[in-house]
């Protein structure tokens, strides 16, 4: 049971400072907890977000749970109304999206995720990590988030969907300032520059899709045009809201576990030297490091029946939020849980979800991972840390170093 004084704030400097000693609170009481600022339920065992998250009945949309006026109502009381594109491109996804519509979509682009498709981009990905790194050689100390880590996932992504390598910057500022507004601080002045935002990237896709249209080239873009072309249904806004998807889901997310990652190698020195003597033990540090520190740490879910979580039954359109942070701290299934150990195996972390909205990046996220710490314990020496003190951004749906000051040669 947690104690009466028990106060959960994901805006908090204590939450973004350590959320696993609240998470652990959590986990402790043995019991789901009601967070009233979103109306939901947050699971934090692993036993328990997993069954929800892998359980179909569990799905991403209110739509058939709730009549359009009751949906109209929970929009204006999270401030998610008003946005005429947001509402199209945005709330509207593949991640949002469920049953035949989530199958036909994610169906569209599973393809290009998986094993051949991606490891088709490892030279691409190389040439470009050598490059910011060239740039950066001659500097002892910069900061690896902003000076390194923002500049990976607009370019690669960027690449991968067909986007001109000159316009990736734009398109990871429109990403940042549409993806803000999905946690729990919804003001009116993000939610003025969300809908900015989602508009400017709604044409800039329009005008791609019309260049593509015209003169194809080998990327993700001209594959979805050509499915189109051979009977493939989607509509516009649909068209739209996949490729926004696939540039914002994997902006933040990649710039986060990049941060929190380094920072796990600095503060643990030894884990840095063992893996110069072990390479091959990158994978498994990687792994490590997207359950330590995951990037994306909570999802929700709304059930389309009633469920029993932990003992206790809730009723069918309740909403859960899994803390996918908290269960990959759980010591019930990780020994040693809140240990970075870089050689943990088996890890069945849950980093990318699970069930019908498994990440489709996974392997993307991986394949950079790869390549970046792999070329960066080759090029550099010493490697630590310029400041005592890191601080991570507040809220729940993110997690990862605001900054991330070094010092290297």
């Amino acid at each position: 049971m947690l104690p009466d004084n028990f106060h959960f704030d994901p805006l908090s400097i204590e939450f973004s400072a350590d959320p696993y000693a609240i998470y652990k609170q959590l986990r402790d009481s043995g019991e789901s907890y009601y967070f009233e600022p979103q109306d939901m339920w947050l699971l934090s065992r692993y036993e328990d977000v997993s069954s929800i998250a892998t359980n179909p009945a569990m799905v991403r949309s209110l739509e058939g749970l709730a009549s359009v006026e009751e949906l109209k109502e929970r929009k204006v009381m999270a401030n998610w109304h008003d946005m005429p594109y947001h509402e199209r491109v945005v709330q509207f996804s593949l991640l949002d999206s469920d049953g035949p519509t989530h199958r036909r979509l994610r169906k569209l682009v599973f393809g290009a995720f998986q094993g051949r498709a991606i490891s088709a981009l490892e030279g691409m990905v190389q040439a470009y990590v050598d490059g910011l790194f060239d740039q950066l050689d001659g500097k002892a100390e910069i900061d690896f988030i902003a000076d390194f880590a923002v500049h990976i996932p607009g370019h690669v992504i960027g690449q991968f969907l067909g986007v001109p390598a000159e316009d990736c910057p734009q398109l990871r500022l429109w990403s940042e300032q549409v993806v803000q507004f999905f946690d729990v601080d919804r003001s009116d002045e993000k939610k003025q520059t969300a809908e900015t935002a989602a508009r400017e990237f709604y044409h800039y896709l329009l005008v791609l899709k019309e260049e593509r249209l015209t003169a194809p080239r080998d990327d993700l873009i001209s594959k979805m045009i050509a499915d189109e072309a051979q009977g493939y249904y989607l509509n516009q806004d649909e068209f739209i809201s996949t490729c926004m998807l696939i540039l914002m889901a994997g902006h933040g997310s990649t710039i986060d576990v990049l941060g929190s990652g380094m920072h796990l190698l600095l503060k643990h020195p030894e884990t840095i030297a063992r893996l110069r003597m072990e390479p091959d033990l990158l994978p498994t540090a990687i792994q490590e490091m997207f359950r330590f520190e995951p990037p994306l740490p909570f999802f929700h879910r709304h059930a389309t029946q009633d469920v029993t979580v932990a003992g206790k039954t809730f009723e069918k359109g309740t909403t859960f939020g899994l803390l996918y942070g908290a269960a990959n701290r759980d010591e019930a299934t990780f020994e040693d849980a809140d240990q970075f150990i870089i050689g943990r195996t088996p890890n069945r972390h849950l980093a990318f979800g699970q069930g019908a909205h498994l990440c489709l990046g996974n392997h993307l996220a991986r394949m950079n991972m790869k390549i970046i710490f792999e070329t960066l314990l080759k090029r550099f020496g010493a490697i630590e840390l310029a400041t005592k003190t890191i601080s991570y951004k507040p809220g729940l749906s993110v997690r990862g170093p605001s900054n991330l000051p070094i010092q290297w040669r």
